[in-house]
């Protein structure tokens, strides 16, 4: 791992975006428990990792995320970054309250645009760089898979019971 090729835009949008990012987490109603947090930051990285290591630079290649090839510093920062995001949409909709079907659709729609719009930034930034026929277009498909996956996960693990605080 090196530290980065080049210290640029791309650096910087991912510094910023990860303070932003963690800040709406302290700075925004918890309208769900540590537990879930917790859960929500591990399958916000997770799922990030998934998706760059698989469609990404890893199996199929179709997207370089930051400057290299080579994995850098910024990369697992990239990743660190993402992980607010699963807890962000579980959070809001809890705050939300949604319930119905048209509007968990609805829902689910809108943080796909929230998606697309944070990535055309990212590439803008030239924190992502589409390569081998991949577009930009296509992230619509995985934010949408990835998002309803999200819900679903979470009204499963609401379902679970917590363990009991020892005393």
């Amino acid at each position: 791992m090196i530290m980065w090729e080049q210290f640029d835009r791309n650096e910087w949008f991912v510094i910023g975006m990860t303070v932003v990012a963690y800040a709406a987490i302290w700075l925004l109603p918890r309208k769900i428990s540590a537990a879930y947090l917790i859960l929500g930051l591990v399958w916000g990285f997770a799922s990030a990792t998934l998706f760059d290591f698989t469609i990404g630079g890893g199996l199929m290649d179709f997207y370089r995320v930051n400057d290299s090839d080579r994995y850098e510093i910024t990369d697992l920062l990239t990743y660190i970054m993402f992980a607010p995001f699963g807890y962000l949409m579980v959070n809001m909709y809890e705050l939300l309250r949604i319930e119905k079907r048209a509007a968990l659709t609805l829902y689910i729609l809108g943080w796909t645009i929230v998606g697309v719009a944070a990535q055309w930034v990212a590439a803008w930034m030239q924190m992502t760089t589409y390569q081998r026929g991949y577009r930009f277009e296509y992230n619509i498909a995985v934010f949408l898979l990835i998002q309803t996956v999200t819900i679903c996960f979470y009204r499963y693990a609401k379902q679970v019971p917590l363990p009991n605080k020892r005393s």
